[in-house]
């Protein structure tokens, strides 16, 4: 009899069991089920969504503002009032009575002996120089400097197509001129630029504002660089030159031998008549 109760116990005690260990494991699929468990192995309330940040993390450090370039720098005065606008804003005209003299191209083998014709007779120009022959005639760039007379960029390569290419290459074409001149002249100011061609377009012309150049145009051309004779160029010059003029003649681009004929003659007619000055700069302008 007391073995059968001791039985009969065991077997109450091992029921009792079995359906505490039912109801746990009820209970924890219910769990489970309301709060699903991550693939990590994360409690929903420990998720990364939802656990604390480390500070350098939640509070970034603001990255400082870059600071802006500088302005360029500014362009020089116009000599007068008026409406003195080329193509797209490009400078045609002095701004006064006076003939500003400009010559492309160089420098080249005939440079010297412009500058010894302007010198001669005691006339100052503008020579718009191509970047790539910088280097070649460095002892041009000095004299140009040295004797008084204003800079132009006339571009790196001298591109016609100067005006469709891409904003990067337009200002790589004015920068490394610009960087060639100032190798041998530092500190040289160099605050006109002229289209190859003269084909300006609103895209050069504001690149060459921002970077501190007036664009410069021309109202007189006797295409001199075609050598049509120099009693044509001499003709030309004085038919068409007005108060105010800007002469487009060349220094460079082949035999000049025609164009310092025409010199000759029209240096003491143009000085006489109208007088004839550098392009100003901000340096020169009150000269």
């Amino acid at each position: 009899m007391a073995r059968r109760r001791a039985v009969t116990l065991a077997l109450a005690v091992l029921l009792l069991l079995g359906s505490c260990t039912a109801g746990d494991a009820a209970h924890d699929q219910a769990a489970r089920s309301r709060h699903p468990v991550s693939a990590a192995g994360d409690h929903p309330s420990t998720s990364p969504s939802m656990r604390s940040k480390p500070a350098a993390l939640a509070s970034p450090s603001p990255s400082p503002s870059p600071s802006p370039p500088p302005p360029p720098p500014p362009l020089p005065p116009l000599l007068g009032h008026g409406d003195l606008r080329g193509p797209y804003g490009s400078m045609y005209h002095t701004g006064s009575s006076a003939v500003a003299l400009t010559f492309d191209d160089g420098p080249g083998p005939d440079t010297g002996r412009v500058l010894d014709t302007l010198k001669q007779y005691g006339v100052h120009a503008t020579f718009c120089v191509i970047g790539s022959q910088v280097s070649a005639q460095a002892s041009m760039i000095k004299r140009i400097v040295r004797e008084g007379h204003t800079l132009c960029n006339h571009t790196w390569s001298h591109d016609e197509k100067l005006s469709t290419r891409t904003p990067a290459q337009i200002v790589a074409e004015l920068q490394r001129t610009d960087d060639a001149i100032h190798a041998i002249v530092p500190g040289a100011r160099i605050q006109y630029f002229r289209n190859p061609g003269g084909e300006f377009s609103p895209q050069t012309v504001s690149i060459a504002a921002g970077m501190g150049m007036r664009s410069l145009y021309w109202s007189v051309d006797p295409a001199d660089w075609s050598r049509p004779g120099t009693q044509a160029i001499i003709s030309n010059v004085i038919d068409h030159t007005r108060p105010g003029s800007i002469v487009l003649m060349h220094d460079g681009g082949g035999d000049r031998s025609q164009t310092l004929a025409a010199l000759r003659t029209l240096l003491p007619y143009l000085k006489h008549k109208y007088g004839l000055i550098p392009l100003p700069t901000s340096a020169n302008a009150s000269r």
